[in-house]
């Protein structure tokens, strides 16, 4: 009877371990983690906070609403500080260790491309939400499971002509482009919209994201004939673009990617921040109805410190990050698991989602990763630190 007993007293604890590590394995289960790899500091943060924002409103609603496959979702965030190395990194981490269901990617153009063969070659889904290289989506693997809701620089570009075109009687436009890959990009889709219309352009000019004086390439763009200038930047080259123009005393239609609406553009180019004139994909409005008044709603009962618009720039990132949120939970769904190629599948099984941008119909197929077109672009501009659109 001792012996029995003692054997008893020593299973009781196993049996015990055994059921609280079955209960911590279910309780894991439960959990569907989505990972978000962005500049979360540096003169971009300001981006990635609003990348988290419409991360996290979508994720608060679909646990609301049950969750994705029974399991509630977690986001995992990750600080590539602009650097293609560490966004690697930081994405082999989430998807190895974290075994993230799904990666959301940031910013930058050169870390989204770093990011791309790795997805590509270990089949997990990769689902842009800001960066606009066309190459991030258009990359040539025989397997593609990169998708994003964002612009696309060759539509933008395209959209960019025409809007200098329409609306200063544009002729012969200067380039002014970061050093870059997504600059690479854009000068590809410049040359392609303005030779499409048989249009010259003045020049070509690259300067770097530290440059503080941009009046030497400025000066051969002007010298050259140039009547408007199509930039491409982040806040802070912009920002110097504009401050280089009012040191030359030169009035000219500056005709933006939206590389200033990602921080404190405003601020650091100061008074004639306004006359940039750029390109997004989504708004707030003061009268905001609909879908955008509910959003904004939950973004000011999730986020005590937005109080007012201008709170809430660059609403880009909220949006384009929100509906790929959604997005992607019914493309989990349509799967039925966490499996990448199954989830790949389920992209392309998407039927409708009336979403933040546009109500969406079969966003993706195998031809087409990209769910917003150039259709759904709208020019803005900042007016007291708020990006507003332009009455055209």
């Amino acid at each position: 009877m001792k012996i029995r007993t003692r054997i008893k007293q020593w299973l009781l604890p196993l049996s015990m371990a055994g059921l609280v590590s079955l209960a911590g394995l279910a309780q894991a289960e439960e959990i569907l983690k989505v990972g978000l790899v962005a500049a979360l500091s540096g003169q971009s943060a300001k981006s990635g906070e609003a990348i988290t924002r419409g991360l996290t409103i979508a994720i608060d609603e679909i646990n609301a609403s049950g969750g994705i496959l029974g399991r509630q979702v977690e986001l995992l965030r990750r600080d590539d500080e602009s650097n293609p190395n560490k966004g690697l990194l930081a994405a082999r981490e989430l998807v190895q260790k974290e075994e993230v269901a799904v990666l959301f990617g940031g910013l930058d153009t050169p870390v989204s491309l770093a990011i791309v063969p790795l997805a590509n070659r270990m089949k997990f889904p990769f689902m842009g939400v800001w960066a606009a290289g066309t190459p991030i989506t258009h990359n040539g693997a025989d397997e593609n499971y990169v998708f994003r809701v964002s612009a696309v620089d060759e539509l933008v570009d395209e959209a960019l002509v025409q809007y200098g075109i329409n609306q200063y009687n544009m002729k012969k436009p200067g380039m002014i482009l970061i050093n870059n890959p997504w600059g690479e990009s854009n000068e590809k889709g410049f040359r392609k919209a303005l030779e499409s219309r048989d249009m010259e352009w003045a020049g070509i000019e690259r300067f770097e994201s530290g440059d503080t004086d941009v009046v030497p390439q400025l000066s051969r763009l002007k010298n050259s004939g140039a009547d408007a200038l199509l930039m491409v930047a982040n806040v802070s080259p912009s920002a110097q673009v504009v401050k280089s123009l009012d040191r030359m005393g030169w009035d000219v239609p500056i005709i933006s990617h939206w590389g200033p609406a990602g921080g404190r553009f405003s601020e650091l180019a100061g008074e004639n921040a306004d006359k940039v004139h750029f390109i997004q994909t989504f708004t707030f409005v003061d009268d905001q109805k609909g879908k955008g008044a509910e959003v904004m709603t939950a973004l000011k009962n999730r986020f005590p410190e937005i109080k007012t618009l201008a709170d809430v720039t660059p609403a880009v990132g909220i949006a384009n990050a929100y509906d790929a949120m959604h997005l992607t939970a019914l493309a989990i769904k349509n799967a039925g698991n966490t499996n990448g190629p199954a989830i790949r599948q389920g992209y392309y099984n998407i039927d409708s989602y009336d979403g933040l941008i546009k109500n969406y119909q079969s966003p993706f197929s195998p031809e087409q990763h990209d769910a917003v077109g150039p259709k759904d672009y709208v020019f803005t501009h900042f007016v007291d630190g708020r990006i507003v659109p332009l009455d055209l």
